[in-house]
């Protein structure tokens, strides 16, 4: 009797409360960009839109994608974001909202300053492709730059693609509008540039990845995208977070990117 007037009490007091489920988030260990805080506060704003009260447990993870990729497919993890692939999907749930509004495949080229004259005779994908760029071994981006002629140079190590760039050992490292600014700040190199006037333009998506043992989860985040686009709120957040006037100052080059799909 005594155990139930206690129990009865409790929770006229709130302390009982139904336990949050727990979900397991990769955090990579580096510098964190605007773009990671922005997906972090649409991941929280997505949830409570759904209604779907969790408690996010960060997991430490390498900042190699596909690496943690198939660790959410071996449940290690539950969710983290990466611009899409057909061999990405099939490791993972793709919730299929592109959470960059397609400003991923938006890419500006990180130069040395000593190279902004040889770049200005460049105006187009041919001669774009007498030179070499850098990027992510396993990064999609790397497949669709040589799908479409152009030279790529994969390296493992992130920071390498910088310094490669600030040796003259690479002519151009093509990032995100929606990175390339961070970055820079991070970097605190002089000789390292934003080249002017031109940017990489083509289809891509960058979505969130949920492990296949959670479909609960990525039907609430999906629920939850929905909502914040229908009632503006995504919007205003990709506005308070990212400025893009380098687009309506700069010419796209346009590539093919013959893995997109939209299915």
């Amino acid at each position: 009797m005594v155990k139930r007037v206690i129990y009865l009490m409790l929770i006229l007091l709130g302390v009982v409360a139904e336990a949050k489920p727990s979900i397991y988030v990769a955090k990579e260990m580096r510098p964190l960009y605007d773009r990671d805080l922005f997906l972090y506060e649409l991941l929280d704003l997505s949830l409570k839109a759904a209604n779907y009260p969790v408690d996010i447990q960060h997991v430490k993870v390498h900042p190699h994608q596909q690496r943690t990729l198939l660790a959410l497919s071996k449940g290690e993890v539950d969710l983290h974001w990466s611009m899409s692939s057909p061999a990405r999907e099939k490791l993972a749930i793709a919730v299929k909202f592109p959470l960059f509004d397609g400003l991923i495949g938006k890419r500006a080229l990180l130069v040395h300053r000593a190279q902004l004259a040889r770049f200005e005779a460049v105006k187009d994908k041919a001669a774009l492709a007498k030179l070499v760029a850098v990027q992510g071994h396993d990064w999609p981006d790397t497949k669709i730059l040589a799908a479409n002629g152009l030279k790529v140079r994969p390296i493992v190590n992130y920071q390498a693609m910088f310094d490669l760039i600030l040796a003259q050992k690479a002519d151009y490292f093509p990032r995100s509008v929606i990175e390339v600014d961070s970055e820079l700040a991070a970097q605190s190199a002089t000789d390292l540039v934003k080249l002017p006037g031109i940017y990489l333009s083509y289809p891509a998506h960058f979505y969130f990845f949920v492990n296949k043992q959670q479909p609960q989860l990525a039907e609430k985040l999906a629920l939850g995208l929905s909502r914040l686009k229908e009632s503006g709120e995504y919007q205003q957040l990709l506005a308070r977070y990212f400025e893009l006037s380098f687009l309506s100052t700069a010419r796209p080059i346009y590539l093919d990117n013959p893995f997109f799909h939209t299915d």
